[in-house]
C-alpha cells in the first residue's frame, strides 16, 4: 500500500483537505480525516441490506451480539457489549420485542434483572443478513493484497488499543 502523492490525478478526497489545513493548522488529520471518511463509506453501503429489513445499525448490533455470543445477556451486558448506554439498549430492545425478533425474561433471584435472547426469526434474520454484511466487506478489501490487510488490521487494531487506553484522559 503506497499513499498517493499529493496534487496527483489519484487523490482521494481527503487529500484536497489535508493540503487546506496544512496551510492553515497542521495536524493528523491525513489519518484521522481518512478513518472518518471510510468509516462513513462503509457504514453507508453496510447498512443497505440493514434498512432493506427495516433495521437501524445499533438493532443490528444488538441482535448481531447476541448471535455471535450465543447465550442469553442482560441489558447491562448487551450495553457493554454494543458500546452503547444503558437507556439506548433498553429503547431498542423494546422495538425488537414488538418486533418478535427478541424475548426477554425475567431473572428467578433479581427481578430487577432480565435476560434478552434471540428467537427464531431474529437468528433467521440475522443469519440472512450476514453473508450479504460478509461479501461487501469481501469486497471491499480485495483491492488490498493479503499482506496489506494484515498490516491494515494490525496498525488499526494498535490505534484501538491506544484509543481504548486513552481516550478517556483525552476527553477531560
Amino acid at each position: 500500500m503506497t499513499a498517493p502523492q499529493a496534487g496527483s490525478a489519484r487523490d482521494d478526497t481527503v487529500a484536497a483537505v489535508v493540503r487546506q489545513w496544512r496551510s492553515v493548522h497542521p495536524g493528523p488529520m491525513e489519518i484521522i480525516g481518512r478513518i472518518n471518511r471510510c468509516a462513513a463509506l462503509l457504514q453507508q453501503a453496510e447498512d443497505a441490506p440493514l434498512r432493506r429489513a427495516g433495521l437501524s445499525r445499533p438493532e443490528f448490533d444488538l441482535l448481531g451480539a447476541l448471535r455471535r455470543t450465543g447465550h442469553e445477556l442482560t441489558p447491562g451486558e448487551l450495553a457493554r457489549e454494543t458500546f452503547s448506554s444503558g437507556a439506548a439498549v433498553t429503547k431498542r430492545l423494546k422495538q425488537l420485542t414488538e418486533r418478535g425478533l427478541v424475548e426477554r425474561r425475567g431473572d428467578a433471584r433479581d427481578r430487577r434483572v432480565s435476560h434478552v435472547r434471540l428467537t427464531d426469526a431474529g437468528r433467521e434474520l440475522v443469519d440472512g443478513i450476514l453473508p450479504e454484511q460478509l461479501a461487501y466487506e469481501t469486497a471491499v478489501l480485495s483491492g488490498i493484497d493479503r499482506d496489506g490487510r494484515g498490516e491494515l488490521a494490525t496498525r488499526l487494531g494498535e490505534l484501538l488499543m491506544e484509543l481504548e487506553g486513552r481516550l478517556g484522559a483525552l476527553r477531560v
